[in-house]
């Protein structure tokens, strides 16, 4: 799934703070925010692999769910409702399509990383891909709770992400032929520590990526 999807699903995991302690619901939506991004900064760096954790995340989140209830504050408020984020992001990735820079054309077997049982997730398929049109529906149905219970700048960066959303859905079939056309140009040109850090899927007939991670 899209990253859009992921960060409204991690604020819609936080808006039940509005109700029962309204005076943590700032902090527990820019937690949801973060939470259902952060495992997606191992894009390019062992993607679904390095900071996506489907077992440990959630292990860790229900004992944080606990703490928070029986003492909450701003720490752990946002550090409960981030490990959800986290949790939802790696576990939700199973559902969609598989780690490969078509998705659509279903050639992977790889979701996500399981490190406790030190093994790959097969796809579902559920979503058949990051950037398709069911993704893209599921990122609208997300927001809509989120559009009516929120305000002013939370309520803006629900249709920040929609716009975001939008946009990348209708190009998202045409991204996959134009990184390998840019970085087949540039490749050749980059410094050996930054080629050898892109993913191979990504690689042209001028560009060859050591890292076999992915």
């Amino acid at each position: 799934m899209m990253l859009p999807t992921h960060a409204l699903a991690g604020m819609l995991l936080a808006l039940p703070v509005l109700s029962v302690a309204p005076e943590f619901a700032g902090v527990a939506l820019l937690a949801g925010v973060l939470g259902g991004s952060f495992p997606d900064f191992d894009m390019y760096v062992g993607h679904r692999k390095s900071l996506h954790y489907p077992v440990y995340y959630s292990a860790l989140a229900v004992p944080s769910l606990f703490v928070a209830g029986l003492a909450p504050s701003v720490a752990t408020v946002s550090a409960a409702v981030f490990l959800m984020g986290a949790a939802v992001h790696s576990v939700a990735d199973v559902l969609g399509g598989g780690l490969e820079l078509r998705p659509w054309e279903g050639s992977s077997e790889r979701a996500v990383y399981d490190h406790y049982r030190k093994r790959w997730i097969t796809p579902r398929r559920w979503i058949s891909y990051d950037g398709s049109p069911g993704d893209l529906l599921l990122s609208y149905a997300l927001a809509v709770p989120l559009l009516v219970a929120l305000e002013g700048s939370f309520r803006w960066t629900v249709i920040a992400a929609l716009t975001v959303a939008s946009v990348y859905t209708a190009v998202r079939r045409y991204l996959p032929t134009l990184a390998i056309t840019v970085l087949t140009v540039v490749g050749p040109w980059l410094p050996e520590p930054v080629r050898s850090s892109i993913p191979p899927r990504y690689c042209g007939p001028n560009l060859v990526a050591s890292d076999l991670s992915d």
